[in-house]
């Protein structure tokens, strides 16, 4: 076993190098280990559209189940889904099997307790676990549920977006344009596509919207169509990229300041937190908007912790 897949954030290697059928399931049963520990009765799952997830998935379940835990597979979704999934099925806790933006030769598995990922010395816990070979053992039911539906709506009913905004969407191959494309359609946005069609061997570009090589062919597209906007997803759809009207890449701590300035004319004095890779300038405007700021290591886990 490999101890540099367990990592800050997630359990994450190369398939048939460090990850394969037995350590997936020997990861599931130590999951289950740590979450009976914590309370865990039920968790949902779910995975991408890589080749080898399928597979991992069927590990993890298994695994999971094995120590008592009961299971509902959420199926091939997008990682925000999953989280979702976790308050709209009041479960104890979920797995997306994902190798998120990475090149097509990783996997990985992003692990939540509650409704929060589990990040840095939690995951070595799980790591000690398999090497100590200290599993509980039961056997948990399994389920389905498919619950892109209430997701879409949910976000349909909770977010206003202007009808007739044009969008061009780049999927990167991944899940994302499975439900996004849709769901703005619903909203009355007129959207071309680029790359939405699901191949886990992402053979246009990797599934990486913060490099900006990957963002190319969209950024050409958008100026093609003359469009309002274009949205470009990682291969879990848990991170974006965005081009403006002009062709202009927005940086993340740019689209920070533009949410800044909406939530904070929404909730005044709000704290808006940041992390240290954003610019002085976004820290700068939240400070004349009279609100607090805070800065910290980057991370969805750690943000949430402060």
């Amino acid at each position: 076993m490999n101890p540099e897949v367990f990592r800050e954030y997630d359990v994450r290697g190369v398939v048939d190098r460090d990850l394969n059928f037995d350590f997936v399931y020997d990861l599931g049963r130590a999951i289950g280990t740590y979450g009976i520990h914590h309370g865990v009765k039920t968790m949902t799952i779910g995975r991408d559209c890589r080749l080898s997830s399928e597979e991992y998935q069927g590990a993890i379940k298994s695994g999971i189940r094995a120590t008592g835990i009961n299971i509902i597979d959420i199926g091939l979704c997008a990682t925000p889904i999953l989280y979702f999934s976790i308050r709209h099925l009041n479960t104890d806790g979920g797995v997306m099997v994902t190798g998120s933006h990475n090149p097509p030769e990783f996997n990985g598995f992003k692990i939540c307790i509650g409704p929060d990922t589990i990040y840095g010395e939690e995951i070595q816990k799980l790591r000690r676990i398999m090497e100590e070979g200290d599993f509980i053992s039961g056997q948990g039911n399994l389920t389905a549920e498919d619950i892109s539906k209430p997701y879409e709506d949910y976000l349909y009913e909770n977010v206003e977006i202007k009808e007739g905004l044009s969008i061009v969407l780049d999927a990167g191959n991944g899940v994302g344009g499975v439900f996004a494309i849709p769901l703005f359609k619903r909203f009355g946005c007129n959207v071309t596509d680029i790359y939405c069609d699901m191949d886990g061997r992402f053979p246009n570009h990797f599934p990486d919207p913060t490099v900006p090589e990957n963002l190319v062919d969209l950024i050409a597209l958008v100026k093609n169509k003359g469009a309002d906007i274009g949205i470009a997803y990682d291969g879990d759809a848990d991170r974006i990229g965005v081009i403006s009207d002009t062709g202009e890449i927005l940086w993340g701590d740019e689209l920070l300041l533009l949410f800044s300035r909406f939530i904070l004319k929404e909730r005044p004095g709000a704290a808006i937190i940041g992390e240290v890779k954003c610019s002085q300038r976004l820290y700068d405007d939240i400070k004349n908007m009279a609100a607090s700021r805070l800065c910290g290591r980057p991370g969805i886990p750690l943000s949430r912790a402060r």
